[in-house]
């Protein structure tokens, strides 16, 4: 059984820096795994990370760590972003998340509007924050490759 002491910050980032692939199979796959991490599937952001990495023919490894992107740490401030993106696309205030006058009828109306800003909010997010992640990848694996 491994100590704690066994485990460094170098060991946890050889896993990132030994990865084989070319510098943009390299980035396709953080990408992936980024713009899979910033959607509010709790428990599946890993398996479609991975799946979509497959599809795409990604690093399905940093597809992996990409999706750690959105951790216990993170998901409350990442999905209230995306939501508030949301709501600027669709022209509604942010301010209220569910209406005040609620009518048990209108109960799911509201949950399809709320389901329907954070999800585009979080695919205009996880786009941008996946391109970001997968340019700066991509740089340091084609600087690492040419030493």
């Amino acid at each position: 059984m491994r100590s704690k002491r066994d485990i460094t910050y170098n060991k946890i980032l050889s896993l990132f820096r030994n990865q084989k692939g070319s510098p943009f199979f390299n980035a396709k796959g953080l990408a992936i795994g980024v713009f899979s991490g910033c959607f509010p599937f709790f428990g599946f952001q890993t398996l479609i990370g991975i799946f979509f990495a497959k599809l795409a023919k990604g690093n399905i490894v940093l597809a992996a760590i990409g999706t750690w992107i959105s951790n216990p740490f993170t998901y409350i401030p990442l999905y209230y972003f995306n939501y508030k993106v949301g709501s600027i696309f669709f022209n509604t205030s942010s301010n209220e998340i569910i209406e005040k006058s609620l009518v048990v009828d209108d109960l799911w109306k509201q949950g399809r509007v709320f389901s329907l800003k954070l999800l585009f909010g979080s695919s205009c997010v996880g786009l941008l924050l996946a391109l970001i992640a997968g340019s700066i990848v991509f740089f340091i694996y084609k600087i690492k490759n040419k030493r």
